[in-house]
């Protein structure tokens, strides 16, 4: 990576949307890795839970398939909310960060300088990947599939007022039934380059 390159990364931050089995998480790290850049999933949302003073809604969120039936308050998920939207703030004007999923698309929607990318593939592939990881049959996988997607659907619709599936949320859309982690990570970068040189001055003013 050229030393203008270098420069250029270096002011930026991803959010990554991804379907359950699309590999997304795989590519976020990988994209983390090539850029030097931290990436941010799991640990935001406990980060945020205890910064909220609930805890147990950590467990809800990463519960997506409501296997174990915790459910908060509605005063819990809103200040729970709120300090994700603090982290990724503080997350934002440090740069060099792969935000994964808490709705990023939608909290950090005015921000011009991040790249919002969405992974997908179809339902069948996915299921046919996440019954291969976990050792489960393709019916089980694809309920999995089906209900995840029907989760963080419902979760952006409620919160945010969002269509989960709308391509306007989204910079980059990548399908990865035949495209390899290599080269979601390629375009990915390439995307973040170009947007970021034609930002305005006044962005610069956010990373100084």
């Amino acid at each position: 990576m050229s030393t203008n390159h270098k420069d250029i990364l270096a002011k930026g931050t991803i959010t990554i949307s991804r379907q359950l089995g699309s590999r997304g998480l795989e590519i976020a790290h990988a994209l983390g890795s090539l850029l030097g850049y931290r990436v941010v999933s799991r640990d935001l949302i406990n980060q945020a839970a205890m910064r909220s003073g609930n805890p147990e809604v950590a467990l809800a969120i990463i519960d997506e398939l409501g296997l174990l039936g915790i459910c908060p308050s509605p005063q819990a998920c809103q200040a729970y909310r709120q300090a994700v939207k603090q982290v990724m703030e503080e997350l934002l004007h440090d740069g060099q960060v792969v935000i994964v999923g808490r709705a990023g698309q939608a909290i950090l929607c005015d921000q011009v300088h991040v790249l919002h990318v969405r992974i997908i593939a179809p339902q069948a592939e996915r299921a046919r990947r996440i019954a291969s990881e976990q050792n489960i049959s393709i019916e089980n996988a694809l309920a999995k599939v089906q209900a995840s997607d029907r989760h963080r659907r419902n979760y952006l619709k409620r919160y945010y007022q969002v269509n989960w599936d709308d391509p306007n949320l989204y910079d980059v859309t990548l399908n990865t039934a035949h495209l390899s982690n290599q080269a979601a990570v390629a375009v990915i970068q390439q995307a973040l380059t170009w947007k970021l040189k034609n930002i305005t001055p006044d962005v610069e003013e956010l990373h100084p």
